[in-house]
């Protein structure tokens, strides 16, 4: 199901709802908050465009990716949408997106925090190679499961590649063994799990008006963590670059795809 032909959807995941203090009978009621939740996977790379595996290393926007990203802002804001926090990656793609968003809708100055737990899945020693020069070293079978199946998990980085990443000032604070050589994409949920349920979860709970710009594997997972999607359904949905899938998001029920913005 491509993004430009989606209908609006009821996700499978409610949003907690946080307990108001002093209500009748003693106990606890209700105190529903409507917030919204755009994910946003950043303006075309220039790895997107050499049809590369980029993975973590960062590829910059190509100019259509800058254009991309501004455009994503324009929809945005003439859709009414403003908000308190912006949350991305530590990749430059993602960040770079975020900001021109941000640039395209004005207006007051927005948190922008930044997450590992948010990169793109790692795709080990395929990272900066071509799809063909990938297929043509390891065969097409393997490539094609690498992408799509949950498990399958491609060649891991080698010994010097993963001290060059150990030394990335951006994961100086990650605890020993973090870092991933390679992930498949049931890795690259795990790792974005505790981010879903301690930081934006909550956050959306509250009612703060939430944008994700992230990338297409990671944004996969989090619209299965969103709308409980079956493990085939998540692998095959594609999400384009600079086209945002925004959600209405009240608490104590279930979030609201809502159809693509025009």
């Amino acid at each position: 199901m491509s993004t430009a032909t989606m209908n609006t959807a009821t996700a499978a995941m409610a949003i907690p709802t946080e307990p108001r203090a002093g209500s009748r009978h003693g106990r606890p009621e209700p105190r529903p908050r409507v917030a919204r939740l755009v994910l946003l996977r950043h303006g075309e790379s220039m790895a997107n465009a050499g049809n590369r595996f980029a993975g973590w290393d960062d590829a910059a926007l190509t100019g259509r990716g800058r254009h991309e990203a501004l455009e994503a802002g324009n929809r945005l804001r003439r859709a009414g949408l403003r908000f308190e926090v912006v949350h991305t990656s530590v990749l430059q793609r993602a960040i770079d997106t975020g900001a021109l968003v941000l640039q395209a809708l004005g207006g007051s100055r927005v948190s922008v925090l930044s997450s590992w737990r948010l990169n793109e899945r790692h795709y080990g020693a395929l990272q900066g190679l071509s799809r063909d020069a990938a297929v043509a070293h390891y065969g097409a079978q393997a490539v094609q499961a690498w992408r799509r199946s949950r498990d399958a998990c491609p060649p891991a980085l080698d010994d010097a590649a993963m001290r060059l990443l150990r030394a990335d000032l951006r994961y100086a604070d990650l605890p020993s063994g973090a870092l991933p050589c390679a992930e498949s994409l049931r890795d690259a949920e795990q790792r974005l799990l505790p981010y879903w349920q301690h930081t934006l979860a909550p956050a959306l709970a509250q009612g703060v008006e939430t944008l994700v710009v992230s990338h297409g594997n990671t944004l996969r997972a989090l619209r299965r963590l969103i709308e409980g999607l079956s493990d085939d359904s998540a692998c095959d949905e594609e999400i384009a670059t600079g086209q945002p899938l925004v959600y209405t998001v009240m608490t104590g029920r279930h979030a609201v795809l809502q159809a693509p913005l025009p």
